[in-house]
Formats: C-alpha cells, sequence, structure tokens
C-alpha cells in the first residue's frame, strides 16, 4: 500500500493538469475568437500545477513560455535549418572572418594624410569583429537543438552584440561610401572638410546609435523556458504581448529603419552618382566601377534580405500575429555575417583599384601600396 501512494498522487497530478490544460485550450480559443488581434505567444508564469509537473521532465530555472504543438516556434526549433544549417554558416563566417578582421586591425597602417580613411576601415573592422566573436555561444546554442545553458546575462549581451554590430557595419559602410562620393563627386567640397576630426565624430556616432540601440535588448529578459519542447530558448521566442515587451515590436522597427533603410538608401545614392560621374569623366575608371559595383552588389546581397524579412515579421506580428517569418529571416542574417567576413578583402580590393589613403603591410613586411590615386 505504502508504494501506491506515490503512484495514486502522480496520476491525480496528471488528472488535474490535463483538466487544467483543457480549460487553458478553451480560454484561450475564446480569446483568439473575440479579439481582434491574435497573440502570437503567451507568458505562462511557474507557479500552478502544469508547469510544475513539467519541470518534473525539464526542469529549468527560467521563467516558461507556453506554446502550441503546431506553432511556427516548434518546427524552427527541431528543423535542419536551425540546428544545422545557421551555425555551419555561422562557423564558416567565424573561420574566415576572424582572422582577416584581425588582421586588419593589426597590420593597417597609415601614413599621416589618410588617417580619415583608416579611421573608417578600423572601425569597420572592429564591428565586423564583434558580430563574428558574438557568434560563439550562439553556435553551441543551436547545435544544442536551440537550448540556452549560459544563463540570462549572457543571453542579453550576445543578442545585443549581435544585432547591434550588424546595424553598425551597415551603418559604417554608408558613412564609407558617402565619402568616396564627397571624394569623386565632390572633390572641392572634400577638400575644406577637416577629414580627420569628421571621421572621428563619425565613428563616435555611429557607436552611439550601436548604443542606444541595444539599450532596449539588454534591458528585457531574453531567456524564456519552453515547457512543451523542454529547452531554454535566447531571443527567439519572446513573450511580445506583455507590458515589459511590447515595446519591442515597433523598436525593431524604427532600428530597421534606421540601421538599414537609411544606409542602404545612402549606398544607392552614393554608388549610382559615383559610377555616373567617372563615367562622364575622360579617363578610363573601368577598372574601379566594376570593383565598386562588386562591392555594392555584395552589400545588397547580404542585407537586403533580412532586412525586407524583418520588416515584413514584425509587420505581420503586429498586424496579425503571424510569426511564421521569423524562421527565414534567421537564416537571413546568416548572410549578414558572412558580409562581415568578406569586408577585409573588400576593403584591400578597393585600396589596390581605387587607390584610397591605405597602406597595407604584409606579414613580410613590405608595403603593399596603390598605384593609381583617386
Amino acid at each position: 500500500m505504502v508504494d501506491l501512494v506515490p503512484g495514486l498522487l502522480i496520476c491525480l497530478t496528471a488528472v488535474q493538469a490535463l483538466q487544467y490544460d483543457g480549460h487553458r485550450n478553451k480560454t484561450r480559443t475564446r480569446t483568439k475568437i473575440n479579439s481582434s488581434v491574435v497573440e502570437p505567444k503567451t507568458f505562462k508564469g511557474r507557479t500552478d500545477q502544469l508547469n510544475h509537473t513539467y519541470q518534473l521532465y525539464y526542469p529549468s530555472t527560467d521563467p516558461e513560455l507556453d506554446v502550441s504543438p503546431e506553432d511556427p516556434v516548434a518546427a524552427f526549433t527541431n528543423g535542419v535549418l536551425s540546428t544545422w544549417v545557421i551555425p555551419l554558416s555561422y562557423i564558416l563566417a567565424m573561420l574566415v572572418g576572424i582572422p582577416s578582421n584581425a588582421y586588419i586591425l593589426a597590420f593597417l597602417r597609415l601614413r599621416a594624410k589618410s588617417l580619415s580613411t583608416v579611421v573608417l576601415y578600423l572601425n569597420l573592422a572592429l564591428s565586423d569583429l564583434l558580430l563574428l566573436l558574438s557568434l560563439t555561444l550562439r553556435v553551441h546554442y543551436h547545435f544544442n537543438r536551440n537550448n540556452w545553458i549560459f544563463g540570462e546575462i549572457s543571453c542579453r549581451l550576445i543578442t545585443a552584440l549581435f544585432y547591434g554590430n550588424i546595424y553598425c557595419s551597415a551603418q559604417t559602410i554608408a558613412c564609407i561610401s558617402m565619402r568616396r562620393y564627397l571624394a569623386v563627386v565632390r572633390p572641392f567640397l572634400y577638400r575644406r572638410l577637416a577629414k580627420t576630426p569628421l571621421a572621428v565624430w563619425t565613428c563616435f556616432v555611429v557607436w552611439f546609435l550601436f548604443v542606444a540601440a541595444i539599450v532596449p535588448e539588454l534591458l528585457v529578459r531574453q531567456s524564456y523556458h519552453i515547457t512543451q519542447l523542454g529547452v531554454t530558448s535566447c531571443h527567439d521566442v519572446l513573450p511580445l504581448e506583455e507590458k515589459s515587451h511590447s515595446p519591442l515590436v515597433p523598436y525593431r522597427l524604427m532600428l530597421v529603419f534606421t540601421g538599414f533603410i537609411v544606409p542602404f538608401l545612402i549606398c544607392i545614392f552614393a554608388h549610382v552618382s559615383v559610377v555616373y560621374h567617372l563615367g562622364q569623366s575622360r579617363c578610363d575608371w573601368k577598372p574601379f566601377i566594376r570593383v565598386s559595383t562588386l562591392v555594392f552588389i555584395i552589400f545588397v546581397v547580404c542585407f537586403l534580405p533580412s532586412g525586407v524579412l524583418h520588416i515584413a515579421h514584425y509587420v505581420r506580428l503586429f498586424l496579425y500575429g503571424d510569426d511564421r517569418l521569423y524562421g527565414y529571416y534567421r537564416v537571413a542574417v546568416c548572410l549578414c555575417c558572412f558580409h562581415s567576413c568578406l569586408d577585409p578583402f573588400l576593403c584591400v580590393l578597393i585600396s589596390k583599384t581605387a587607390a584610397s589613403d591605405l597602406q597595407f603591410i604584409s606579414l613580410h613586411g613590405a608595403p603593399q601600396r596603390p598605384t593609381v590615386r583617386v
């Protein structure tokens, strides 16, 4: 008889949990029918009996979220894209990007008059390096079936560095494009500018925007235990209908505007203007035009899909409660990481073709000087 007591208690607990689950599903269905906006995800506390039952199998100290088995987050968490394609892409970007960006930071030297150019390229290399370094824990997270084991503080920090440096890189590229536009299309104005102080202040503004962009991500909780999946999600599943997280939707739309749309429009304007102006010149600028066009195409291919999907995801989430685009957006973000590992090679290519004021010092100590000057 003593041995039967624990079994009876477990059966009663299970029956009570099932009854509560049926009542909860009915309540949720009525709420969705009566509400004009469907809540995409629902935050649930850990004090009820159901969550206690789940904790017997999936112990976690994180607050819990409740998702439906039919929710796209279930397919994303266990899918091949999330557990293999994304982390393998991150590893490839890290293997190429971390050494190349570290090389740029360590061996990029300058002559006195080229300080403004070097400041911008060093700023870009630093931003790309921070972005790639933030991928290390995310690789483990995806290989571990999207289960975050490093705690809430590290989740907030990695999320802030990841998204903040993506937009920081795009803004720095826009500043470099605008500098090239001034040097080619407005040379008299460019010569009158205090280029080095302007470059320093430009980098200061970019990093100020970076800090302003990551603060909201640092203030709200990013990791939640998904009871039905038995994993702790980092940033991927958030209770956006809660007061603490509801401002994130308009905030991220504004972040996409300032961090992607504005730099993208600046790059389009600068590239078209430079190519048109050089096309009208009597000199043969075809090699530079080809290289500049290649750099611009790579920028578009890497940043445009993630920007468009980010906007579309939050618009659909805000209007219809539909979050099915989020998985595709996370795949598109991998392209941004590849741009970070390609930036050093593009800088070298531009410097040799366009004749910027950069001087790259090889590992053997022999300077590789550009042969033509703009």
